[in-house]
């Protein structure tokens, strides 16, 4: 299909589907998701001039993995954003099946976006290759060609380029998959943007840490290097890594011309995380996750029905707290508030369960912080999930039914280092984001209840005193052109 009419075809599906998607009692209020069909990997985020540009893996045609293209947001606060066209769409011999995931960097003005052509046969990667387009104006972007072909020892799963400056040399990472079936990370460096140097492979998987390492993403944060990246075939590991595939984080540093690393982290304790990316802006090191898993119950979304599927984590801002990376809604995200004043209680429940009055709702920010604790303190969620804390064990427990089953109930656990101090929960139509001890820990979930229903319950085994805040958050504000 020719680029124009793809185009018209991306537009005339928007259109299309419009009514549908938009009358689905699950579509979220204040995350951002596609227009239609399936959202997943964020790529290209940058601030831009007064904008934060955020680059989406877009499947327009169909709520699952097809056709891939560049969605394009823009906003200048991530409260009113603006849709605008396809940034990149699958036109040329090297991204002929997909424009998949990278980067943007800015240089000389104009801003570049580093990506994955991908070429397949029979529904198989044939090759992948890293790739850029330029644009002056933030809209339409011009193909550079091919830049990088994957090195000797390498298969064809070879995607994802992230790039950086340091000095004056350009840097970019890549995953990788060895002949051996080992995850890898691969480095090269620049000196213009176009012509690229193999360096070596940066990180490389160690028995059992995957066959695939997709997303990688290099920075620094007080003074340390740290590897973001998800692997693919880590197995489960008592209550660690039950998703189908992770999302998580290393510690480095180089000695002479090694770089050494430590354990792989895992960023998040939901059901779906999946494929972050950060960039640096005024001074912050700001994270988007993919609300979603690859081959995981994805067609068990019951907003498949409806044309479209997944959505992003709102943003979050990453910090160092001396022994982990912190993550902390960022500051903007108080604008959704609709009033400054929150509801507020201070609540004693011993061995009982019970609503808190004026607490509830669907679309909503609350945090518990907790004065006593019994020995089990939950809330259940909307008759649909709960998320329980058991302080002999200092476990906390996130349970839902099974998208595929629903007679079958799903846990994901974390054990805290500390004794549970806080919550800060975000509720959307259908998704729940959890900030453990001021962001020492995260979950991320999608949580498909009956639409009608808003109520929380609160349940302790014990005596437990906890004060509550609550405030009612407004949707975000879009402006398509599309």
């Amino acid at each position: 299909m020719e680029e124009q009419e793809l185009r018209k075809a991306i537009r005339d599906e928007v259109h299309k589907q419009k009514e549908t998607v938009e009358n689905d009692p699950h579509r979220q209020a204040y995350h951002l998701m596609a227009p239609v069909g399936l959202i997943n990997d964020p790529n290209g985020l940058i601030k831009w001039g007064e904008d934060y540009h955020l680059f989406f893996q877009w499947s327009p045609f169909q709520p699952g993995h097809g056709t891939k293209v560049w969605g394009h947001y823009h906003t200048k606060d991530f409260v009113n954003y603006t849709l605008e066209e396809p940034a990149l769409v699958p036109t040329e011999w090297y991204d002929k099946d997909g424009c998949f995931s990278g980067s943007a960097v800015e240089e000389d003005g104009k801003l570049y976006l580093f990506y994955t052509g991908n070429t397949e046969e029979n529904g198989d990667i044939l090759e992948e290759y890293q790739t850029a387009a330029v644009s002056e104006d933030g809209n339409s972007f011009r193909k550079q060609g091919v830049l990088i072909e994957k090195p000797e020892g390498i298969t064809p799963h070879f995607r994802d380029p992230k790039v950086w400056k340091e000095g004056d040399t350009w840097y970019m990472v890549v995953g990788a998959q060895t002949e051996d079936r080992r995850g890898a990370v691969l480095l090269y460096t620049s000196e213009d943007l176009q012509q690229w140097t193999y360096m070596k492979r940066l990180a490389e998987a160690g028995d059992e840490e995957g066959y695939m390492w997709e997303c990688p993403d290099f920075f620094r944060l007080d003074g340390l290097d740290i590897l973001l990246f998800s692997p693919q075939g880590i197995e489960p590991d008592d209550i660690h890594f039950h998703n189908v595939y992770q999302s998580g984080y290393v510690i480095g540093r180089t000695k002479g011309d090694r770089w050494e690393r430590g354990d792989f982290h895992e960023l998040d304790h939901g059901f779906e995380f999946y494929a972050p990316q950060t960039f640096e802006a005024d001074g912050r090191r700001i994270m988007i996750g993919w609300m979603g898993v690859p081959d995981q119950y994805e067609e068990a979304h019951p907003t498949v029905a409806n044309q479209w599927i997944h959505s992003w984590t709102i943003p979050r801002e990453l910090t160092w707290n001396g022994e982990r990376i912190v993550q902390t809604p960022i500051m903007e995200t108080k604008a959704w508030r609709t009033s400054e004043i929150p509801v507020e209680r201070t609540e004693t429940i011993e061995n009982d369960q019970r609503e808190v009055e004026d607490v509830g709702g669907r679309v909503m920010e609350v945090a518990i912080d907790f004065e006593e604790i019994g020995d089990m303190w939950a809330i259940e969620l909307y008759h649909e999930a709960s998320l329980s804390y058991k302080k002999s064990r200092n476990l906390l427990t996130l349970s839902r039914p099974h998208p595929e089953d629903a007679e079958k109930t799903q846990f994901r656990h974390v054990q805290l280092d500390k004794p549970l101090k806080s919550l800060r929960m975000f509720f959307d139509y259908s998704s729940f984001e959890v900030f453990v001890n001021e962001g020492e820990e995260v979950f991320t979930s999608r949580i498909f209840a009956d639409a009608a229903l808003t109520d929380l319950a609160f349940t302790s085994l014990g005596t437990s005193t906890f004060h509550v805040k609550k405030w009612e958050l407004a949707p975000i504000e879009i402006d398509s052109k599309l």
